[in-house]
This record gives structure tokens, sequence and C-alpha cells, in this order.
């Protein structure tokens, strides 16, 4: 059994390794990162974000975004469980689980957040 965990941590590790390798030396390749790059192209291209700093920034906050959906919509399955438990422990006790979970992931949903744009914005002078 030690011998399978060690060669799927491997198997992980490569393919990890690999898709860092391939996107790397494809956003090489491709100039991604060249400083030569047009700004009102790079605009054009990915809707209206001009600099790498706002792109990434509009990528996370929508990813955040989404997982903060998906936690309110954990917030209603807990408590909907718990109010349909009818009387059964088990329930009820699942459905606060859920709850409390949910709640723990909003909350570090919204410190993620503030994180990244304090981090972000700090670097490129804007305020809020």
């Amino acid at each position: 059994m030690k011998n399978l965990i060690s060669k799927a941590k491997l198997n992980i590790a490569t393919a990890t390794g690999s898709l860092f390798y391939g996107v790397t030396s494809a956003m090489a390749q491709s100039g991604f990162l060249n400083p030569t790059d047009n700004p009102s192209a790079i605009a054009g291209q990915t809707g209206g974000e001009s600099s790498l700093r706002n792109l990434i920034l509009t990528i996370v906050n929508y990813f955040l975004g989404f997982l903060g959906l998906i936690a309110v919509i954990m917030v209603i399955y807990g408590g909907v469980l718990m109010v349909t438990s009818g009387g059964s422990d088990e329930g009820f006790n699942k459905g606060k689980k859920i709850l409390t979970y949910a709640a723990i992931g909003i909350v570090i949903i919204l410190l993620s957040f503030a994180f990244v744009s304090t981090i972000f914005g700090a670097g490129s002078g804007q305020q809020g």
C-alpha cells in the first residue's frame, strides 16, 4: 500500500512539473511576457486589461466569486437539511456540519479576497 501511495505521489509530482514546464515554455515561446508588446493589443485580447497584474487580479477575483457562490449554495443546502431533518439528530447534525464548514469557507474566501486585493493593489498604487 505504501508503495502504491509513493508511486501516486511521484506521478502527481511529475504531472505537475510537466504542466508547469509546458506552461512556462509556451509563455516564453509565444512572447506572452515580452516587454515590447503593444499594451492596446494586449487590452484587446484580455477584455480591456492592459497589464498582467490587472489580468491576474481579475482572474483571481472571478475565481473567488465563484467559490463564494458555491459556499452560499452550501449554506442554503445545510439550512435545508437542518429544517427538513424532522427531528432526526443525524440529519440535523449533518446540516449543522455543512453550515459550519460553509461559513468557515466564506470567511476564508473573504480574507483571501482582501489579501489578494491588498497585495496586487499595493504594487499598482490603486486605492480600495
